[in-house]
């Protein structure tokens, strides 16, 4: 099987105006994934909207570590726009434009099970900020104990957390058993008040395309 996810990410959030999206689109799905898909390192790319928080648009890359960005080959990409890219490049026409890079901290390892699953139908995406004096902790009770999934810091950009959860579908996190797990501990009660979120985090994404 395919290698489809690795130890890096590669996130890309977007809102364009109304006018632009239609265009934006199709650059995205028919030119730009497949281009950045071409580089080495890159397992898997899937776009995706929310339906929670913000911005609108997602693009995620799946990395198979965040060395990649550092390759020449994807430098000689970067260099090289094409005409497309240089009239709707979400650098170029976003009116909200977060580029971030991730690399995993949770859990240690990927397994082969995961690392040839597709990328999500749904994701819960929280991105935030804890004071340096309870990092140590904050980072011990994510791992085992808040609903543990996929836990990144960041490499580029800001803030300094990503925790990623994929869901089959959107009413996942309204759960009993979600709820039941997410408040298991009360040490949940004395972390959470400390975690500074992002605009429009947490927030859901839908998928939209995947090449």
């Amino acid at each position: 099987m395919t290698k489809k996810k690795g130890r890096g990410l590669l996130m890309v959030w977007a809102d364009v105006p109304a006018d632009k999206e239609q265009e934006f689109n199709r650059w995205y799905n028919e030119e730009h994934l497949a281009e950045r898909l071409s580089v080495p390192g890159f397992l898997s790319g899937a776009r995706y909207e929310a339906v929670k928080g913000g911005p609108k648009h997602l693009a995620c890359y799946e990395l198979d570590t965040v060395a990649v960005l550092e390759s020449e080959a994807y430098k000689r990409v970067q260099a090289h726009p094409t005409e497309w890219t240089r009239r709707y490049s979400p650098e170029v026409i976003g009116t909200t434009y977060i580029r971030n890079v991730y690399a995993l901290i949770h859990p240690k390892t990927v397994t082969t099970a995961v690392a040839e699953a597709d990328m999500a139908p749904v994701l819960q995406i929280g991105r935030m900020d804890v004071p340096p004096e309870i990092d140590d902790e904050f980072n011990s009770w994510y791992d085992t104990i808040y609903v543990p999934n996929y836990e990144n810091r960041v490499v580029r950009g800001t803030p300094t957390y990503l925790t990623l959860y994929e869901f089959e579908h959107t009413h996942v996190p309204e759960s009993a058993a979600w709820a039941a797990q997410r408040d298991i501990s009360p040490v949940t009660h004395r972390i959470r008040p400390h975690m500074r979120h992002a605009p429009g985090s947490p927030g859901i994404w839908v998928k939209t395309f995947q090449f």
